[in-house]
């Protein structure tokens, strides 16, 4: 039987979409929490119906511990953005929540829903085994020299995006991943590197797909918006796909690859409890 969570999922995505038309506020303001909640409680249900296991139905504290990870992870991407400014919100309402409401309170809510969507959209694709049959035809020695290497790299990357973020502004969606997944690594956490040693790279494939679909349906649902982002991006800034250059959806894969790195490494600094994302165990 279909969940009934994933039946509101359905109303809620449905509504958000045709709201976009009819702009009922504070509906129309709050058109993200919607969907994406609608789409996350969608997914799940779908998940559970094919695997009778779901994030939401089996690992619900976890399902918590995702959307407050998320919450923090968005905002540290906001400050960066202080220095980087590559996009903006723009209100096309006259509804008008308190500003301390508005930037606090409903941001953290909609930044809540990131990472829990791209687990999910890594649930559905991981039950359709798209990718089970895909290998590295060898294993790879990780040496010590390469890991620091990586990790030197990312940092270089996170400080060049800060100091000259017009030239290396993409360098934002790969640092924390050359940083922090050579650490995963070294402390036995699952992590890319750790995959590619193994050959196994199925799991890296659906992580890069899962965050590719997310990215096209963060920016084909913001397009209808009327509270929305816009992007102001120096060089590439052509040949839009919605509000997205084009070349910026070649982002959204590196950015599931930094949630990931992102994840476990806030998992190893609490070693004794259990994952929500046994991503290792597939």
């Amino acid at each position: 039987m279909f969940k009934i969570y994933g039946v509101l999922g359905i109303i809620m995505v449905l509504f958000a979409e045709l709201n976009f038309y009819f702009k009922i506020e504070p509906f129309a303001s709050w058109y993200f929490v919607i969907i994406w909640f609608g789409y996350i409680f969608l997914i799940d249900a779908v998940v559970y119906k094919l695997k009778e296991h779901s994030l939401m139905m089996n690992r619900r504290e976890q399902f918590v511990k995702a959307l407050l990870l998320s919450a923090l992870i968005w905002w540290l991407f906001e400050l960066i953005n202080l220095k980087t400014f590559n996009w903006n919100y723009l209100s096309m309402t006259s509804y008008r929540e308190p500003w301390w409401f508005r930037i606090f309170v409903f941001r953290t809510i909609a930044f809540s829903t990131v990472l829990p969507a791209i687990i999910e959209t890594f649930e559905l694709i991981k039950t359709f085994k798209l990718f089970n049959k895909t290998k590295l035809m060898k294993h790879h020695k990780i040496t010590h020299k390469f890991l620091s290497r990586m990790t030197l790299t990312g940092v270089f990357m996170l400080i060049l995006a800060i100091l000259f973020p017009k030239y290396f502004y993409p360098f934002v969606w790969t640092a924390f991943y050359f940083i922090l997944d050579p650490i995963n690594y070294l402390h036995n956490q699952p992590s890319i590197v750790g995959y590619w040693k193994k050959g196994n790279i199925k799991i890296p494939l659906m992580l890069f797909v899962a965050g590719t679909l997310c990215g096209l349906l963060w920016e084909f649902w913001n397009y209808y918006a009327v509270m929305k982002w816009y992007y102001s991006i120096p060089f590439v800034g052509f040949f839009k796909i919605f509000e997205m250059p084009i070349l910026g959806y070649l982002g959204y894969g590196p950015f599931a690859f930094e949630l990931f790195a992102m994840y476990y490494f806030v998992r190893n600094l609490h070693l004794h409890r259990k994952s929500f994302l046994e991503l290792n165990k597939i």
